[in-house]
């Protein structure tokens, strides 16, 4: 009987990587702002000469600087000025973001009164609200249109807000200046609304009387013979 010389070899299974290299765990790590600011608006990017401008700004105000030794920004294009204003107003540097407003206000007129709007909030906010007087003292005029109606509702809102009764009425005084309730500015039914309803609020009766009566002739049809 033959037998067979191949021997019969048994080798162990290699082991399986899982046993040698070890499984490693990755942990999330969630930061969030240093301080009780909140983070920037989706799709908001400042640029390197609004970021530099903001810091120069601040390293200003820290220093004891008055608004008339702040650091000039003509160098910067409008849409810089914007970014840094509304960045200013996010961290409620309310003095800082005025000295900005002033500078659009001189380089690229006129300026949007929802900008107006939107310092005033932020006074309020600080409770900063004989700032708001003067700087309703600095507005020109207003004028009339569809994105001019809205951004101007959007400015009484804000002030009577912060109940501040004078700025409310010389915000009035500049429309009729301006021929607001007049054919050539016809009284806008939800300009109209707000402002009657703020004069009331701060006990301008008579006013928020004169309003509503404006508003009512413009949807009679003066001037238009009926």
């Amino acid at each position: 009987m033959a037998l067979s010389l191949r021997p019969c070899l048994s080798l162990p299974r290699p082991p399986s990587l899982s046993s040698v290299v070890p499984r490693r765990r990755f942990a999330w790590i969630g930061c969030g702002p240093r301080d009780n600011r909140g983070p920037l608006l989706k799709g908001r990017i400042l640029s390197s000469e609004a970021i530099q401008s903001i810091q120069s700004l601040k390293r200003a105000h820290r220093n004891g600087s008055t608004a008339l030794s702040l650091p000039p920004l003509r160098r910067l294009i409008k849409s810089d000025l914007l970014s840094v204003l509304r960045e200013l107003l996010r961290q409620d540097h309310c003095t800082l973001a005025i000295h900005v407003l002033s500078t659009l206000r001189s380089e690229y007129p006129p300026v949007d009164l929802v900008l107006y709007a939107d310092v005033v909030n932020a006074l309020s906010r600080n409770r900063e609200f004989d700032d708001i007087d003067r700087l309703i003292g600095e507005i020109d005029g207003v004028e009339g249109g569809y994105q001019s109606d809205k951004a101007l509702a959007k400015l009484i809102r804000a002030v009577v807000g912060a109940e501040r009764r004078e700025s409310a009425v010389r915000i009035y005084v500049m429309m009729r200046e301006s021929g607001w309730g007049s054919e050539s500015w016809e009284a806008d039914e939800y300009v109209t609304e707000v402002l009657s309803k703020g004069l009331r609020r701060l006990g301008e009766q008579d006013l928020a009387a004169q309003v509503a009566a404006t508003q009512m002739l413009n949807s009679k049809g003066f001037g238009n013979g009926t």
